[in-house]
């Protein structure tokens, strides 16, 4: 089967296999900027002391979670106490209220990487090893999308660690910290404060850079999913490889949903015990609340939620893409069916033609859709072996009939991690919304 088509053809030319992939001329640039956004991520691993490379950085890496997760919040939750004219000198305080879920989704973060890091490379663990098998457009999208890594972390890091700061130095300039046989004052607060702010950073840094790279990783598999495309949509492609290459990209589908599956649901119970009962509390707490008594809570609140939705809208990109493909396999199953019907002999060989011309002409709504939905299908010249064309339409039928059966995406145990889940969650959600409204009107 060959055919020939009026765009300019969408398929990558394959990797010469003589050449390793850094040597080969087309590939030395993608290559080594990916080894710089690599090498960006170690730095920044090596001052989160994050580094479990060796010993000596494993041993680092656990005392900093227990000085800064544990130690840390608990000292500042038992010996500060507030100024004598301030309103949350009763029994709650919701500055506190903050401590637990912080350090609970620092731990699950923590204990994620420690897992990742005793068994994969960062390299495996963001499938960049298997790079070799991509296309030249994959490969220079991974360079992008790295850098765009650090963006999300930055975009959500530096607001929140900007009104952290504001919180901290007024919270700090106000309450008393009192330890036995320590003199208090004004250097003894300042410690204080640099170690709260320390700690804050370091367990807000480990939760989103676990989001950060699980959003990662689906932006670099949906990369892989549009070279899938081209190669559907590439008339030099037959069922086989087509199916190969699905295979291959499901089976690091499945690796992700495996890797991460516990660190979602952990988020997932963590962020909706603590959002809920902080509800609770605040709803029926009778004193007045202020950004110094409440601050911490809005900047926790909002990183948490920022830091799952990350997560969310990332599986849920790239099931949606991946279920895509169905539609875009039947849609060119279709086409081709419909252009050898009217297939005619070629007068010159044994071969039958046939033009998919005018089969599909995108109407206004079609324009409406976003510019990576559709290619242009409106010229395709396809030419089929008379012997191979009862094969030929087989071998696309049970491709077709393959794709629909194995649409899925990111799953956690055998849930698929779409919108459809996502407004199931946000139902279930909103009712406990209402449900604590209306505890919070009866007992008041």
């Amino acid at each position: 089967m060959s055919c020939s088509n009026s765009v300019p053809d969408q398929v990558d030319e394959p990797i010469q296999l003589n050449l390793p992939l850094l040597l080969h001329p087309s590939n030395a640039r993608p290559k080594s900027s990916i080894l710089n956004e690599l090498r960006r991520f170690r730095i920044s691993l090596k001052w989160c002391a994050l580094d479990h490379s060796s010993w000596t950085g494993k041993s680092i890496s656990c005392l900093t979670f227990i000085v800064l997760t544990i130690i840390v919040p608990i000292l500042i939750s038992l010996f500060i106490e507030p100024p004598s004219s301030s309103s949350i000198k009763g029994p709650i305080s919701f500055n506190k209220l903050v401590q637990l879920p912080e350090s609970g989704l620092a731990a699950i973060a923590f204990l994620t990487l420690s897992h990742f890091f005793q068994q994969y490379s960062l390299q495996h663990l963001l499938f960049l090893d298997a790079l070799g098998e991509d296309s030249l457009f994959v490969r220079r999208g991974y360079t992008r999308e790295l850098d765009k890594a650090f963006r999300f972390l930055a975009i959500i890091l530096l607001p929140s660690l900007f009104v952290e700061l504001a919180h901290k130095i007024i919270f700090f300039t106000t309450v008393r910290i009192s330890i036995p046989h320590i003199p208090s004052g004004v250097p003894l607060n300042a410690i204080a404060f640099v170690l709260v702010l320390a700690s804050w950073i370091y367990r807000t840094g480990v939760f989103l850079l676990v989001c950060v790279l699980f959003r990662l990783t689906c932006e670099l598999q949906i990369l892989r999913f549009e070279g899938f495309q081209k190669l559907l949509e590439g008339c030099g492609s037959d069922a086989g490889v087509i199916f190969r290459e699905h295979v291959r990209i499901r089976k690091q589908l499945s690796v992700t949903s495996h890797r991460y599956r516990f660190f979602i649901i952990g988020c997932l119970l963590t962020i909706t015990v603590s959002q809920f009962g902080a509800l609770l509390i605040v709803l029926a707490s009778k004193s007045n609340k202020t950004f110094f008594n409440s601050g911490d809570l809005i900047v926790c609140s909002a990183v948490q939620l920022s830091g799952f939705l990350l997560c969310l809208l990332g599986a849920a990109r790239i099931t949606h893409r991946a279920q895509r493909m169905v539609s875009v396999a039947t849609r060119w199953h279709m086409l081709i069916t419909c252009a050898t019907i009217n297939f005619h002999p070629n007068s010159s060989s044994d071969q039958w033609r046939g033009i998919i011309q005018g089969a599909y002409a995108p109407d206004h709504h079609h324009t409406l859709l976003s510019e990576e939905t559709d290619s242009d299908l409106s010229q395709t010249l396809i030419t089929v072996s008379s012997q191979d064309l009862s094969s030929f339409q087989t071998s696309w039928q049970a491709l077709v009939s393959y794709l629909q059966h194995n649409s899925g995406g990111i799953t956690v145990f055998g849930f698929t991690l779409d919108r459809g889940l996502l407004h199931t969650l946000f139902a279930f959600e909103f009712s406990l919304v209402m449900w604590i409204m209306s505890k919070v009107v009866v007992l008041s």
